[in-house]
């Protein structure tokens, strides 16, 4: 089955894990949400999900947040997104209060999660429960974000200089705006020919240099 969007593929996931979330005496609550996004300290940050207490949501949900740059490799990302849904439903189902504590470590390791309780991986007893609820879902409809150096923020703008030539022979120079404001145009260097002609600052004549 094809899903519309990623929140639908990841809504998808969660309903197929919830079964073993209730073997595990851990029942998932009703009103989670889960989204691929950066978290709360952005694409700079170094977490890969994030679950937000229902009290900080304005209709009790929890907020569960995947970063989009994860793996290079499209046919491990859907497991490797799936493995941090569900570190991430874990701390939904005891509490965000429960911390990566003892209730949290045993829901965790009862799914197949392994690792350090902070940042847990799939292991195979995870990747064998999750592969068909994977397969009954469908192609996750993502693909990976590079972050790494094309970004949407503006180009930091060249310098910009302002033509100034000698109205005798030709001679040239740029120069920046803030020099002509206040010291004036330059003198020609050749037989003195004097202050050089520049277009007037406010009409945009500029050069751009770099």
């Amino acid at each position: 089955m094809e899903q519309d969007n990623r929140e639908s593929w990841l809504n998808r996931v969660a309903i197929g894990m919830g079964p073993l979330f209730k073997a595990l005496d851990a029942p998932l609550p009703s009103r989670v949400r889960v989204a691929i996004g950066f978290t709360s300290r952005g694409a700079k940050g170094k977490a890969i999900g994030e679950c937000w207490d229902n009290r900080r949501s304005g209709d009790g949900h929890f907020e569960i947040f995947i970063r989009p740059d994860l793996a290079h490799a499209p046919d491990a990302m859907p497991a490797q997104i799936a493995a941090i849904l569900a570190h991430e439903l874990v701390h939904a189902a005891v509490g965000i209060a429960a911390g990566h504590g003892r209730a949290f470590k045993r829901i965790a390791i009862g799914l197949g999660l392994v690792g350090p309780m902070r940042a847990t991986t799939p292991g195979d007893a995870f990747l064998s429960a999750i592969a068909p609820i994977l397969a009954a879902v469908g192609p996750l409809p993502h693909a990976r974000l590079d972050t790494g150096s094309a970004t949407t923020r503006p180009r930091k703008q060249a310098a910009r200089m302002l033509k100034c030539e000698c109205a005798t022979c030709g001679y040239t120079v740029r120069t920046a705006r803030k020099w002509l404001e206040t010291a004036g145009a330059p003198l020609c260097p050749v037989e003195r020919h004097g202050p050089m002609r520049h277009d007037p600052i406010s009409n945009g004549s500029e050069d751009e240099l770099g």
